[in-house]
């Protein structure tokens, strides 16, 4: 093993909530140094959200600030503003999902902190990106997720538009802002210089949206919710079982559609010319799925899927989180860790992805406690004295 991959990177992280601290801890889990400022005395809200708290402690915050150390500065105070440029002076990378506008009330804009670290990387995260008429609008992940396109076509047709069940879209835009961030990082291992990266929330939904926007250009056709099927692609659907579970089964490729009609023990579902293609079968949706519904309903969950993966057909349950505890092979990856809190003992959560062979990526340490890291960085690394220190936090600065 040759160590942590990101282990010569520090970042300073301005940002709260989820669009950009996510950023933050994919560029932490494979060994980014990561200073993340907080309010003094408050922190990041994120601290307070999640339904279920231990302890009165949120289980999302060990998550979110994985792998982070967490100082504490008033970035409105001038002091703050100064003590905040000291350490960005030091750094590879700035992270923040403010506002477009805010850091530049600071004294922070891309141009005065290039004058300091001309390397420096800034990474912003916003609802609408740094320019265009919506840019000074507050956006949220659900806004972003709105206008980006998912929420139309999210959920059943008889039905408004619904949530996917997470924060897609800060997720998504954290995660497009991770990989501009590397992008940034490498150019500028090659020029020098850093730059400004640009990350919008409704413009990394966007992304994801595959064919959406030719297929309104070129055809005039509009994609609407279709529930838990693929239009015009069967069989790909959830179909149920015996004792009440229910199985998803996706054989809509031809070859694949003849190995389950060889399972269900009727081949000749695949020679009928209502079924035997991918597009007649997409037109006859409807009925063959509730062909297939009537055989699945004969067999327990598991003898079902036994029987569907020794015929190469791809199936699979439609997992909990306390389906994925019991699961063997996400024990046989571990992709489930088990890291030590100071208030819940082992806690779990979900590993670093994606594995890397040489360099993979670690859960080091759950989120640390307000300011925990004050004296090791403000010393440390921007050698402060005790005195010093101790007036800041006596004057309410950190």
């Amino acid at each position: 093993m040759r160590g942590l991959p990101l282990a010569d990177v520090r970042v300073v992280e301005l940002g709260q909530l989820l669009a950009g601290p996510f950023c933050g801890q994919l560029l932490g889990d494979f060994g980014a140094e990561v200073i993340k400022v907080e309010d003094p005395g408050r922190g990041d809200p994120m601290r307070q959200w999640g339904r279920e708290k231990p302890y009165g402690k949120s289980l999302w915050w060990p998550v979110v600030a994985r792998n982070k150390k967490s100082v504490t500065c008033d970035l409105r105070t001038p002091r703050g503003q100064e003590l905040v440029r000291g350490l960005i002076a030091k750094a590879d990378v700035l992270l923040e999902n403010f506002r477009p506008g805010t850091l530049e009330r600071w004294g922070m804009s891309p141009e005065e902190l290039y004058a300091i670290n001309p390397r420096l990387v800034i990474t912003r995260v916003t609802g609408y990106g740094q320019t265009g008429p919506y840019a000074p609008q507050a956006g949220y992940g659900s806004i972003g997720e709105a206008m980006g396109g998912i929420r139309y076509v999210t959920g059943d047709p008889d039905r408004p538009p619904s949530r996917a069940g997470i924060s897609l879209g800060d997720s998504l835009a954290a995660m497009h802002a991770c990989i501009g961030t590397l992008v940034a990082l490498h150019e500028r291992d090659r020029s020098g210089q850093g730059q400004v990266v640009d990350s919008a929330i409704y413009e990394a939904v966007l992304a994801m949206m595959e064919s959406m926007l030719p297929e309104w250009q070129q055809a005039s056709y509009q994609r609407e919710r279709t529930g838990s099927v693929l239009p015009n692609v069967s069989p790909s659907n959830v179909y149920p079982t015996k004792d009440g579970d229910s199985i998803l089964i996706a054989a809509n490729q031809d070859s694949v559609f003849r190995r389950l009609a060889a399972v269900m023990g009727a081949d000749e579902l695949a020679e009928d010319p209502r079924y035997a293609t991918h597009g007649a079968r997409g037109e006859h949706m409807a009925e063959l799925d509730e062909i297939i519904a009537a055989w699945t309903a004969g067999f327990s969950a598991e003898k079902l899927l036994a029987l569907l993966n020794e015929g190469g057909v791809p199936a699979g349950r439609i997992y909990r989180a306390k389906d994925m505890f019991d699961d063997p092979h996400f024990a046989a990856r571990e992709a489930i860790v088990h890291v030590p809190h100071p208030e819940f003992g082992e806690l779990a959560m979900q590993n670093v992805v994606p594995k890397l062979s040489a360099t993979p990526g670690s859960v080091r340490a759950v989120g640390p406690e307000l300011g925990r890291h004050n004296d090791e960085v403000y010393r440390g690394l921007l050698g402060l004295s005790t005195e010093e220190i101790a007036a800041l936090a006596a004057d309410g600065v950190i």
